[in-house]
């Protein structure tokens, strides 16, 4: 009988803060249209990616020649290219390949600068002395450079053009962790950990780690648009899927020849990375003000 007594005071209490958890969303949420209209069109090109057969049912490889080359419309929201094919279609079909190799990517540099950074902060001495003199030789060479060079022993294809971006963002990330972790490695809490004798290992992981992931996942954050910049110039470049598979870069390649007859073969595949770099900027730049 008495679970039964509090059952509707805990239900109130219940929808009260449910209510008012929902009015401060909506409170943030007006405060902030830019960043929740950049959600937005994240999460679109996300959902393009999982399932682009529910928003373009067609097949991006198959065109119809005797519609080749026409504008934009309410038949072909992106026009058609030069055999025919449905722009749009291509596009939510490419960005399975493109959002892959970006995401990709990232997880390259972050975990395995952030795991350099780490080593070298928390060794300290000659470790870290020689490790960053590595890093400083890397973060010499621009990282178009970098990643062409790493493309040219890996060979061509998307997954090469991932892993040769995540190759040149590893030293930025090893740069930030270890300077994170040097601020953290002399904290009481760790100079208490090591005096109480706890193992380095989870020193290191579960105290050092813990305090120092912070600004290395906002640089991801910030980084991922750029990365999605530096992948779609890659594949235009020729380094990256083989035609006609739709890759993002790749498209606004194959429209060049068009320019002056058929703008919209560039202009809205550029469109939607300029929109989606610009989304994550702008997420990624709330994220860093809510950290403060």
């Amino acid at each position: 009988m008495s679970d039964l007594a509090f059952r509707p005071e805990a239900d109130r209490t219940f929808r009260r803060e449910a209510i008012a958890g929902g009015t401060a969303a909506a409170s943030w949420a007006r405060r902030n249209p830019g960043t929740v209209a950049a959600g937005a069109v994240v999460a679109l090109v996300c959902a393009w990616a999982v399932a682009p057969a529910v928003f373009a049912s067609g097949d991006p490889l198959r065109g119809v020649p005797a519609q080749k080359l026409r504008g934009p419309s309410l038949q072909h929201w992106f026009g058609t290219d030069n055999l025919g094919r449905d722009l749009y279609t291509r596009v939510v079909h490419g960005a399975a390949l493109s959002l892959s190799a970006t995401v990709f990517a990232v997880l390259i540099g972050l975990v395995t600068g952030a795991l350099i950074g780490l080593v070298a902060g928390a060794a300290g001495g000659v470790v870290d002395t020689a490790i960053m003199r590595a890093v400083d030789v890397v973060l010499s060479i621009p990282d178009m450079l970098l990643a062409l060079a790493t493309i040219t022993v890996l060979g061509l294809g998307t997954r090469n053009v991932a892993i040769a971006v995540g190759i040149s963002l590893i030293a930025r990330f090893a740069r930030v962790m270890r300077g994170e972790v040097l601020r953290v490695r002399n904290a009481p809490y760790v100079e208490a950990a090591f005096a109480s004798g706890v193992r380095w290992h989870i020193v290191l992981f579960r105290h050092i780690l813990r305090n120092a992931y912070g600004p290395v996942a906002a640089l991801a954050a910030v980084d991922f648009g750029v990365v999605t910049l530096f992948v779609a110039s890659l594949s235009f470049l020729g380094y990256g899927a083989v035609p006609p598979t739709p890759e993002w870069g790749s498209l606004v390649s194959e429209g060049r020849g068009y320019l002056a007859t058929a703008w919209w073969l560039t202009t809205l595949p550029g469109l939607v990375i300029v929109v989606l770099v610009l989304s994550t900027q702008r997420i990624a730049r709330a994220l860093q003000k809510e950290a403060r």
